[in-house]
């Protein structure tokens, strides 16, 4: 399917919606206003919007802790990411839990899980039970270069395509399992050769080039849809920053991040636009005055919320 020029505007302010929600965390934790950790997705955008924007709306997603764009695609707003980061009332766990472990079923987005690898069986029983159903979705969910050699994960994709299961897996390959490159845990040079072990098909993608990975992503979900089985989607990226913001990432080579801000996916992006004559300076700047006043009124109805009552800390938990 061609994207309308005002589908192009959308993903362009979904990028720098995931970008500024971000940068605020950021200042938050800064500020000492952030309860635990904060997990950017810096320099990752591309990936968690280029492949949510792919998917249909009744498909479903399990996004991680990097994957705010997708949350943001598929409904969830700055808001929601705020509230949890800061554990207020007001959020979507009720201060019961951090950074992104929610979710919402009437949105198709499925809450992830602490232990990375874990959502992929997860996601592959949703996509059994749709094919049981005989409901035209799709399941998609995402694993780090980490992840993707974890037992759950290997389960999960062997699953799902000994029962040719409508599930697409992106593997978001950003060259750091925490603190140990790609090189050190798997002795193959990319995740995407693991797929012929699985007999499907696998692609290697542009990580940080939107459209790319939303096109190889609509295709993977529409052969899926057509009863062709599961697909895997290796996304060559990088990630900006080191494994959290307590993380200062000198164990990474010296001129590494350096060269990937080259490539960083909203600017390239923006000057596609721009130089395709699809976005002018003046939509461009509309765009990213929706977004900034967007994140200030939610920063401050974050700020805003009080702390969850000690009392009501059990209430809604079922052991």
């Amino acid at each position: 399917m061609k994207l309308t020029r005002a589908q192009l505007h959308e993903i362009y302010y979904f990028l720098r919606l995931n970008r500024r929600v971000d940068e605020q965390l950021t200042n938050l934790y800064r500020q000492g206003k952030v309860v635990g950790g904060v997990y950017a997705s810096l320099g990752q955008e591309a990936i968690s919007v280029g492949s949510a924007y792919a998917l249909g709306k009744d498909d479903l997603i399990g996004p991680m802790i990097r994957n705010v764009g997708a949350m943001m695609v598929r409904g969830f707003r700055p808001r929601d990411v705020f509230l949890q980061y800061m554990g207020r009332k007001d959020g979507p766990t009720g201060g019961r839990d951090a950074n992104t472990h929610f979710g919402d079923l009437s949105r198709g987005v499925v809450a992830p899980i602490s232990m990375l690898g874990e959502l992929v069986p997860v996601l592959a029983g949703a996509a059994l039970a749709a094919k049981i159903r005989k409901e035209n979705r799709v399941a998609l969910t995402y694993v780090g270069d980490g992840a993707i050699s974890t037992g759950p994960c290997h389960e999960g994709l062997n699953f799902a395509a000994v029962f040719k299961l409508p599930l697409v897996v992106i593997a978001e390959n950003n060259g750091w399992a925490y603190s140990t490159p790609i090189e050190k845990q798997m002795a193959v040079p990319d995740i995407a050769r693991r797929g012929k072990v699985y007999a499907i098909p696998a692609t290697i993608v542009d990580g940080n080039d939107v459209l790319e990975v939303y096109k190889v992503t609509r295709s993977a979900a529409e052969r899926a849809r057509r009863g062709g089985g599961p697909a895997l989607i290796e996304c060559k990226t990088m990630r900006m920053k080191g494994h959290a913001e307590h993380d200062d990432a000198r164990y990474m080579p010296s001129g590494e991040l350096e060269k990937w801000r080259k490539k960083d996916p909203i600017l390239r992006y923006e000057k596609y636009l721009r130089g395709k004559k699809l976005m002018t300076a003046k939509e461009s700047a509309a765009i990213e005055a929706r977004v900034e006043k967007e994140i200030m009124e939610d920063v401050a109805l974050a700020e805003s919320s009080p702390f969850p009552q000690p009392q009501e800390a059990a209430r809604p938990v079922w052991a």
